[in-house]
């Protein structure tokens, strides 16, 4: 499954009553296994692509701290998001302090905005539907996976420059926008 053709998928399951995720396993169970793999690896690449310390920092200001796990949750998240934020969010993290939900999450105090861990189990969720055998996604997927990874080269430049989270100087330089949501102006 192409970009294009992954967005899709999101953007029709945006225009749904249900839940993101609950719209979105509905229509991958609608699809051939093969393609709610491929929807699996086009998911993972996009996580991949803000596997990044910038982006973990704006996951720090916005959920009051952020571990391993908090993290994933947060780059599946993103890509729940949408293509637009999404996008925005990979070229400048400190974007997201534009969000309509994360602006209103800032002000209410709410840490769990952009973080979304069900969305992880909607391939794995649609291809049980479709076969109704629990542990065939996870045995197809790393067949699937596998024969890709020979062929693949890794992309990216790694995370990026490591920096301290808790140095909120450091912080309000790097995403000067989300810094002034979760941490006020500081010091004059």
């Amino acid at each position: 499954m192409d970009t294009e053709a992954f967005w899709r998928v999101i953007d029709a399951a945006r225009d749904s009553h249900q839940a993101l995720d609950e719209a979105v396993v509905d229509h991958l169970s609608a699809l051939r296994a093969q393609e709610i793999l491929a929807f699996e690896r086009r998911f993972a690449c996009l996580r991949d692509a803000v596997h990044r310390w910038d982006v973990w920092a704006a996951a720090y200001l916005i959920g009051g701290g952020c571990s391993d796990d908090r993290f994933s949750d947060f780059t599946a998240g993103l890509v729940a998001l949408g293509r637009e934020w999404y996008e925005r969010a990979v070229a400048c993290p400190d974007a997201l302090a534009e969000h309509p939900a994360v602006r209103r999450a800032a002000a209410d105090g709410d840490e769990s905005v952009v973080f979304d861990e069900d969305f992880h189990f909607v391939a794995p969720t649609a291809y049980e539907r479709l076969t109704g055998d629990a542990s065939a996604f996870w045995q197809d997927w790393a067949a699937f996976a596998g024969a890709r990874a020979a062929n693949e080269a890794e992309a990216g430049d790694g995370m990026g420059e490591p920096f301290d989270f808790a140095d909120d100087e450091e912080m309000r330089r790097r995403l000067p926008r989300l810094a002034a949501h979760y941490l006020g102006a500081g010091p004059a």
